[in-house]
């Protein structure tokens, strides 16, 4: 817009007032599609649901209530459900401690915080119902890319046998990924693994290793849920009418 607008010699402030229009915009669409997504994904909870959670994806990640987070709001506040929420901490950043936990109790919802690795340990004593997650990006056949740690809670809840629902708007579907090895995932500082803030917890002269994200494959997850509504699995096909229903 900026380079357009540039060339056509607009003043700066018309090009500021489009880019506040055009954002406004899209927050509109956000909006509309999350709350179409938490309409969806709400349907999935029943009354008393002890529902585990991983790293954030509710306002402070989209707008409103966000994708995975809007699906509770939605249940708890909307319908009455009444819901308890396990938050993984999510190491090494913390987004569950630090975000989810502070968007639930905000809004009210019973919120309790968990070690990443305690949620094994809960699945086996029969304390979580459901598992819900977002995506940063999903494949075409329904691999997906989500935060660290999401593969080892996934493979969790299908031992357990515990529904693992993921979360997202269909712009996070990328038709062009075949699968989740096609995704490329980021290896963020190394330091962030072994500081706790601003103190070393780590022995100098360590290694440490820190990918951003993982990928769980479409076998462990018992429904996607998107704007459009819930898709079970096998996904491929579902999703390849997806694409053909956007003139892809």
């Amino acid at each position: 817009i900026w380079q357009a607008m540039e060339a056509q010699k607009v003043s700066p402030e018309a090009v500021v007032e489009r880019l506040i229009t055009e954002a406004r915009v899209m927050e509109e669409e956000d909006i509309r599609t999350n709350e179409q997504i938490a309409r969806f994904g709400a349907q999935l909870f029943c009354d008393g649901d002890r529902i585990l959670t991983h790293c954030n994806a509710g306002a402070l990640a989209c707008v409103q209530w966000g994708t995975a987070l809007g699906t509770i709001h939605w249940a708890f506040l909307r319908e009455g459900k009444r819901l308890t929420v396990y938050a993984d901490e999510t190491r090494p950043l913390l987004q569950g401690a630090r975000l989810t936990a502070f968007e639930l109790q905000r809004s009210g919802i019973p919120v309790t915080v968990i070690c990443d690795n305690m949620a094994g340990f809960l699945m086996s004593r029969g304390e979580i119902d459901k598992v819900v997650v977002g995506a940063d990006r999903i494949a075409l056949n329904g691999d997906f890319a989500n935060k660290i740690g999401t593969y080892t809670v996934a493979l969790l809840a299908h031992h357990h046998g515990i529904p693992f629902y993921v979360v997202a708007p269909l712009s996070s579907v990328d038709f062009e990924s075949p699968d989740g090895g096609s995704i490329p995932i980021e290896e963020r500082d190394p330091e962030e693994v072994v500081f706790w803030g601003e103190r070393r917890i780590a022995p100098l002269g360590v290694g440490a290793r820190n990918p951003a994200f993982d990928i769980t494959p479409w076998k462990l997850v018992s429904a996607l849920v998107t704007e459009r509504g819930i898709l079970y699995p096998p996904f491929l096909e579902k999703l390849r009418e997806l694409k053909r229903e956007k003139g892809g």
